[in-house]
């Protein structure tokens, strides 16, 4: 596994990481024995980076790291984060960016994971109350202390992120992005590769459709993220299905799989990227893995883009419940 630097003059990691949401049961039941099974993996493969959070599985995805990394101490640059919070009472989805908030929930995840210290800490979204100079202000507080290693932010906009660098470097931004999810191609990618600041795509496999198995909506269980989103609802389902069946072609005439092509274009977008597939499954992991030992040409990617042109995706990557807190700037 080759490796990238997490922002300038950040430390070295596996070009591609892990994203561990599926751990928490985004995608429906896990548990920790298969989860530890895709951890062990990760490590087999050079897979070094993981990507994780407060509110994945109300924190179960922080524990089933922090049981296996118990006894497998000091081989991954951990990344989680803090901003987003449920109601107890309403269970209404609410940001939190103060730093009374931030500081508790930062020593909850370094409880879990069993750590003093995470390579990263991201503001998962951003609480529109508070200036981002001041958030920055308290996270290089949490630097300054050796808790964190680096600060990031997830879903902002180019204009936050220069706002924020002023402050401070930033290490790294973490949004969407993929084939069928294009918007940091109009400037968040730029303004990360020109002030040094890591780009990291998470669902670079397009929640599953870039897989070789076609997905069925029908038996995503209650608790998939993806039930009512607008790209896997009729009929919009069913058209996505058609746009990408060429690529999965493209890929199989090209002797790879279409999750490993998927990530192999994300990774070509820039040296500065560092996607984070998300799976529980070592199998899946070990298929988009190999996406590290393609080089795809320019004609490859010439086809890739005649195939699935920027905008083919139909419908929405979120539902209306899901939208608030992603910064849009387009």
């Amino acid at each position: 596994m080759k490796k990238r630097s997490l922002g300038h003059g950040g430390p070295m990691v596996s070009e591609i990481g892990l994203g561990c949401w599926s751990f928490g049961g985004a995608y429906g039941p896990t548990n920790e024995s298969t989860s530890h099974e895709t951890l062990a993996t990760a490590l087999d493969l050079g897979v070094d980076f993981l990507d994780t959070a407060n509110v994945y599985g109300n924190g179960v995805s922080e524990r089933f790291i922090g049981s296996f990394i118990r006894n497998h101490p000091n081989q991954f640059k951990i990344a989680t984060k803090a901003g987003i919070y449920r109601d107890p009472d309403t269970q209404v989805r609410g940001f939190n960016n103060t730093p009374e908030h931030l500081r508790s929930e930062l020593e909850k995840s370094l409880g879990r994971l069993g750590v003093d210290h995470v390579a990263l800490y991201y503001i998962h979204r951003r609480d529109q109350t508070i200036p981002i100079e001041d958030v920055m202000e308290t996270l290089m507080r949490f630097k300054d202390e050796g808790k964190i290693g680096g600060i990031g932010f997830s879903e902002i906009s180019p204009a936050s992120l220069r706002r924020a660098h002023a402050v401070h470097p930033v290490m790294a931004v973490q949004s969407e992005y993929s084939l069928w999810s294009r918007m940091p191609e109009l400037g968040v990618i730029q303004a990360c590769a020109e002030l040094g600041v890591a780009f990291v795509p998470f669902s670079p496999l397009g929640r599953g459709m870039f897989g070789v198995k076609t997905l069925d909506p029908k038996s995503f269980p209650e608790s998939d993220f993806r039930n009512g989103t607008p790209r896997f609802s009729a009929p919009n389902y069913d058209f996505n299905v058609a746009a990408i069946a060429p690529f999965k072609d493209y890929a199989a005439t090209i002797g790879t799989t279409p999750a490993a092509l998927a990530v192999a274009w994300t990774l070509a977008q820039g040296p500065h990227l560092i996607p984070i597939p998300g799976t529980r499954s070592s199998d899946h992991l070990s298929d988009f893995a190999a996406a590290s030992k393609l080089e795809l040409s320019a004609d490859q990617l010439a086809e890739i883009a005649r195939i699935l042109p920027p905008g083919f995706a139909h419908g929405d990557r979120y539902s209306k419940a899901q939208l608030p807190g992603a910064e849009r700037y387009c």
